[in-house]
């Protein structure tokens, strides 16, 4: 794993929220631009999505969206983006994500969010990728993700490494520092599994 350059960001388009996860989304797109890194999302103006996007192009980022045709068509794509890549289907999407992505952080959000990490996760564990994963467990909210996929071990439906995949973190500031450790641990256990 290289230098992290570019963070894809997964999170909720909708805006029914609690302001904590908006402040949350703010956050995040304020320390990418901040940082100089890349954002690549799903290229919506609305929810959480949109927060972030305006934020980190707000703090002098780079914004990359991936949308596909048939959800840009209800006009929630974001105009003012360095990019904005529309897309034939969902699957499009996800890979292209995958392939400007240096990084992964899953932010709250819903089923969509949930797909997406649930993916990412799994290519991580089939070899697919080895770029890190972060899950921001914003004021608690993926304390459920957190119980399942430690009863998803605990029953045998996944190996002891499955907490190697990703790491979860409690705080949106915590997030760029998990990324900047993450490709040394990535590499260490590497080594290990030899």
């Amino acid at each position: 794993m290289s230098k992290v350059r570019s963070v894809c960001v997964y999170c909720g388009s909708s805006g029914q929220v609690s302001e904590e996860y908006k402040k949350a989304a703010h956050d995040l797109g304020t320390l990418i631009g901040n940082a100089g890194l890349r954002l690549v999302y799903g290229g919506g103006r609305v929810g959480l999505m949109g927060i972030t996007a305006d934020a980190a192009l707000a703090a002098g980022g780079e914004v990359v969206g991936i949308i596909p045709d048939h959800i840009q068509v209800r006009e929630v794509d974001h105009g003012g983006l360095t990019e904005l890549h529309v897309v034939d289907s969902m699957h499009t999407r996800k890979r292209m994500m995958v392939e400007k992505s240096d990084a992964f952080v899953v932010m709250p959000g819903g089923l969509g969010t949930l797909d997406e990490a649930f993916e990412i996760i799994t290519w991580r564990q089939l070899g697919l990728h080895d770029k890190p994963v972060v899950i921001a467990n914003i004021d608690g909210y993926w304390d459920p993700l957190r119980d399942l996929l430690t009863h998803i071990r605990a029953t045998g439906f996944g190996r002891g490494e499955i907490e190697s995949y990703f790491t979860f973190v409690d705080s949106v500031h915590a997030i760029l520092p998990a990324l900047r450790r993450a490709p040394d641990a990535l590499q260490k256990i590497a080594v290990e599994r030899l």
